[in-house]
């Protein structure tokens, strides 16, 4: 941990030489949604493995490079996958990229990801706005010694998602006239699916959606205070919900299939989350 800061730095600024643009909002796509950054205009594609210490995606529907471009006249950069805990990674190197926003000079960050309903009110396909989490992945990026330079040594998590931010995203989805809800998100370290029983102790306490990501990236970006939208895509139904086995091959088509209407909401907040810094 004590190169962390020094090494994101690095990273930061080699990014930074591979375009005049300079980015204040960050965006993270997750399992199958990475199309939003194809559409980037001005954009510049470096994958993860020219980076200096940046991590690199083994998981399916993650295709490992940053883009730096615009969308809606709004310079962001945007990660077309992540790594996960289940890969083998430390919570230091999961948080490792948002680190890299920071040194970017950005200030807002967007997390996406795939992510189990478990709250009977929601269907395949359908968009959550995370309102908190829970963490049982047994791990946090914050462990070890503290990096000053980052953040003090026990960061608030009371507004760990802006309800500005949140206010913003719902708004966006009624002048679209798409429905988007909030939950509660439970991050698991994966990369099994959860069982019945551990759905029903999920859903006991409190959990609307279950994934195997964004945790560790929330933490880091509110140890350096930086302002976290976080949206889930319910790309399949926990288990036990449907009398059916999951595979990781449904969440793929079902990002596929509302990837409009997701892009579309992300436009639509990015814009607004620009605004709101002045951009």
């Amino acid at each position: 941990m004590t190169d962390a800061f020094v090494h994101a730095q690095s990273a930061a600024a080699f990014l930074l030489a591979q375009t005049p643009l300079r980015p204040r909002i960050g965006v993270v796509l997750g399992s199958g949604l990475g199309a939003f950054a194809d559409d980037l205009l001005d954009a510049a594609r470096i994958p993860y493995a020219n980076i200096p210490f940046f991590p690199r995606s083994t998981a399916i529907g993650h295709a490992g490079q940053m883009v730096i471009g615009t969308t809606t006249g709004v310079p962001i950069a945007a990660m077309q996958g992540r790594v996960h805990l289940y890969e083998g990674y430390s919570a230091q190197e999961v948080a490792f990229p948002v680190r890299v926003f920071a040194g970017l000079g950005i200030r807002a960050v967007i997390l996406t990801n795939a992510a189990g309903g478990i709250c009977l009110e929601y269907k395949q396909g359908a968009l959550v706005v995370i309102s908190d989490h829970i963490n049982l992945q047994g791990t946090n990026p914050l462990v070890g010694p503290n990096e000053e330079r980052f953040g003090s040594r026990f960061p608030d998590m009371t507004q760990a998602y802006s309800r500005t931010y949140r206010d913003m995203a719902l708004q966006s989805a009624r002048k679209l006239g798409k429905t988007l809800h909030q939950g509660v998100y439970a991050g698991v370290l994966g990369p099994s699916y959860e069982t019945p029983a551990e759905i029903r102790y999920l859903r006991t306490i409190g959990a609307d959606l279950v994934g195997m990501s964004t945790i560790p990236e929330v933490v880091a970006a509110r140890h350096m205070g930086l302002n976290v939208l976080a949206i889930s895509c319910v790309t399949n139904m926990a288990a036990g919900i449907l009398d059916q086995p999951l595979n990781h091959r449904e969440v793929l088509e079902t990002a596929e299939r509302v990837k409009g209407d997701f892009i579309a909401l992300l436009q639509a907040v990015i814009a607004e989350i620009a605004a709101a810094l002045g951009e």
